[in-house]
């Protein structure tokens, strides 16, 4: 399939650049400290800009696939549009983490950027196709579920759209801080939107997410347990900034909300803290993770399961996700993708 192509591009890319790229980081000084590590390791930052340009690459052969081959159909204004979004979005995440996560943009800040970022897609999304919501009206009786019919029309684009770009890329930067959490996380929720996005035939949305699937995979290979680089804010905005891209331009947009329960209950837990918890765990001499007193993360909850190390205590994590992941797709294969995706 051609559309798989934007996917080995992206991992090829990452896996050539990320090598000298991480020597270069650690060079120049920039580098971080591994909290969840007894020792504190150094390790090099901004792992997020290759990530983007894997990211990057990946969309840019989808588009001389469309446009010289003729192999995929696409529509390039939507594909700009989307890709402007996840631009602008991980150049604020990447100057974030150029200025130091102590330092860096502040929460309000993180929240107002995302909306700005969003305007090329709410420029090319005037109007949307009609969603179902529940208990608003009843759909044919084939469906027997109290969904109603809803055409938001051009309030999708002037509200809907920059709070689900907003919403998720700020969800999705509460739950870091654990060597491989941030990069499998995004790849088990994107992996879900592009079996469903190919499935359908949502061209568009299954290249942005095989893209950003296929940089990620490549920066976890880096990114594992030890971790040799960090992603820091770059992979965590740009993760999700292409899910809610991806959700949009794809129809998916409850199926979006759907797989980050997980990342939403994060920012719950954050927002008792008035944002100002951390996910790190108390390392141990023998290697392991205990959670602290008071619980700011669900990475601590996951960790009171009992004394683990930081490799185990990211499995059980996304293993979670992974059963949320599973029951959309067994919902959405029961459901003939009619209920999930209207």
């Amino acid at each position: 399939m051609y559309e798989l192509i934007p996917l080995i591009v992206a991992i090829v890319t990452v896996l050539w650049l990320m090598p000298p790229f991480i020597k270069k980081m650690k060079e120049e000084g920039f580098v971080g400290k591994d909290m969840n590590k007894l020792n504190k390791p150094k390790v090099a930052e901004l792992g997020g800009a290759m990530v983007f340009i894997g990211f990057a690459f990946g969309v840019f052969s989808a588009i001389f696939l469309s446009t010289y081959l003729n192999a995929i159909s696409l529509n390039l204004s939507l594909l700009f549009a989307g890709f402007a979004t996840i631009a602008m979005i991980t150049f604020v995440g990447i100057i974030d983490d150029i200025i130091g996560w102590k330092k860096g943009i502040r929460q309000w800040q993180h929240a107002l950027f995302p909306v700005i970022a969003a305007l090329p897609l709410m420029a090319v999304l005037i109007n949307n196709t009609p969603i179902s919501i529940p208990f608003l009206g009843v759909l044919p009786s084939e469906y027997a579920l109290p969904f109603g019919i809803v055409s938001f029309g051009f309030i999708y684009s002037l509200i809907l759209v920059p709070i689900g770009v907003t919403g998720a890329s700020n969800a999705t930067n509460m739950l870091a801080g654990l060597n491989g959490l941030e990069a499998g996380l995004g790849i088990l929720i994107l992996s879900t939107l592009a079996i469903i996005s190919l499935a359908s035939g949502r061209t568009e949305a299954a290249v942005f997410a095989l893209s950003i699937i296929g940089a990620l995979i490549a920066f976890l290979y880096f990114n594992w347990y030890p971790a040799k680089v960090f992603g820091g804010d770059g992979v965590t905005l740009m993760t999700g900034a292409g899910i809610a891209t991806v959700s949009i331009i794809g129809d998916m947009e409850k199926i979006g909300i759907i797989l980050l329960v997980l990342l939403f209950v994060e920012l719950y837990l954050k927002a008792r803290t008035k944002f100002q918890g951390e996910c790190f765990g108390i390392p141990q001499k023998n290697g392991t993770l205990i959670a602290p007193k008071k619980k700011q993360s669900l990475t601590h909850y996951f960790m009171a399961i009992g004394a683990a190390k930081e490799e185990t205590v990211v499995k059980r994590i996304l293993f979670a996700q992974f059963i949320i992941c599973a029951i959309v797709l067994v919902l959405v294969y029961l459901n003939n993708l009619k209920i999930i995706l209207i």
